[in-house]
């Protein structure tokens, strides 16, 4: 079955961070951290409609004045979401640059952009034919944990610290829609938008009398069925993905927990592993994960699969040292995380 979403790392191991993952059969994608994104075409560029930001040091931040540049003079709004200061930050990239030409811009770019504390979140928006000025004051709002939800999805974030606030985030799908092609096929329909709009009515939990119009293969008119009828004989109903991104955050027991509870069970972990355990010291000072930490998280929160990745740069050339570390630490974890007294010792 085909997954909904094909998340894959923006550089190498060893170079910006950053998380690009585009959507099934729609023209967007999402971005977790936004540093150097040079290895994006400008076509994969276009398609993100938001990005999530760990926190603002240069290698997670860098990427904006790209992404702004290929943005401009586009009907589009960019939602950005970022830790603490985030939208002082975001007004301090803006007011590098001299905005009295946007009045020849056809279409109005808008940055809608958020910035998470504890229990609270502040909105502000910029607009580009307003030369991004921001709006006067910004709106605050309760923060639960969720920074996005849309039908289908939600994109949740904890915080953990790195010596400052640092956001871990994690896409989560309600659950996934497998279409049987065979079956198409048997009842001579051929895939189009209207399956997407199937998949809609079913995430937005629509009457099964919902009438769903499927286009057909060939001259033939478009068939008209029930949706629970035309659900129960072309697809298959899984559980949704679950995507998860940690990056910079300090071996501490308060951030194993919360990085626990909030990776569970992920289909696909990413995570930091910064250095090898030897040099746990320097980890704990730095505020970063071992690779044997992040392969031990990785192994008790029973994810499926996980990918290790922010390498210090002193293991140029010995990024498959920590490779190794990580996943003889997760296959040991694995065994003792049914074991809650052990899965506490372990951490």
């Amino acid at each position: 079955m085909r997954p909904t979403f094909s998340p894959r790392l923006v550089n190498g191991p060893f170079d910006d961070p950053g998380l690009f993952i585009p959507f099934l059969f729609q023209n967007r994608a999402i971005l977790f951290d936004l540093g150097d994104i040079s290895t994006l075409s400008s076509r994969e560029i276009l398609k993100i409609s938001h990005v999530f930001v760990s926190h603002t040091h240069m290698d997670h931040f860098a990427g904006f004045d790209r992404l702004l540049r290929l943005l401009m003079g586009r009907d589009k709004t960019l939602y950005v979401f970022g830790p603490r200061n985030f939208l002082k930050n975001v007004e301090g990239k803006l007011a590098g640059y001299t905005w009295n030409l946007v009045d020849n811009y056809t279409g109005c770019l808008v940055l809608e952009a958020a910035e998470i504390h504890d229990d609270t979140v502040l909105r502000r928006r910029y607009l580009c034919r307003n030369r991004f000025e921001p709006s006067k004051d910004a709106e605050t709002a309760e923060f639960d944990g969720t920074l996005y939800r849309e039908t289908g999805l939600t994109i949740s974030a904890v915080q953990l610290d790195h010596g400052i606030p640092c956001l871990a985030f994690t896409l989560q799908e309600s659950f996934h829609v497998n279409i049987r092609p065979d079956a198409l096929a048997a009842l001579e329909l051929q895939p189009g938008p209207w399956l997407q709009s199937m998949k809609m009515a079913l995430y937005n939990g629509k009457s099964p009398e919902t009438e769903i119009t499927a286009e057909t293969s060939g001259r033939s008119l478009p068939k008209k069925f029930r949706l629970a009828d035309l659900t129960a004989r072309i697809a298959i109903i899984t559980p949704g993905q679950k995507v998860s991104y940690v990056v910079d955050a300090g071996y501490t027991e308060k951030n194993a927990e919360l990085i626990l509870a909030h990776i569970e069970h992920a289909d696909h972990l990413f995570i930091e592993a910064a250095f090898m355990d030897e040099h746990r010291d320097i980890a704990r000072q730095k505020n970063h994960l071992t690779a044997r930490q992040a392969g031990t998280l990785a192994g008790l929160a029973r994810v499926k699969q996980f990918t290790p990745f922010h390498f210090s740069p002193r293991y140029t050339d010995r990024g498959h040292l920590l490779e190794a570390e990580a996943r003889q630490a997760y296959q040991a974890a694995l065994q003792l995380a049914k074991d809650t007294p052990a899965k506490r010792e372990a951490l």
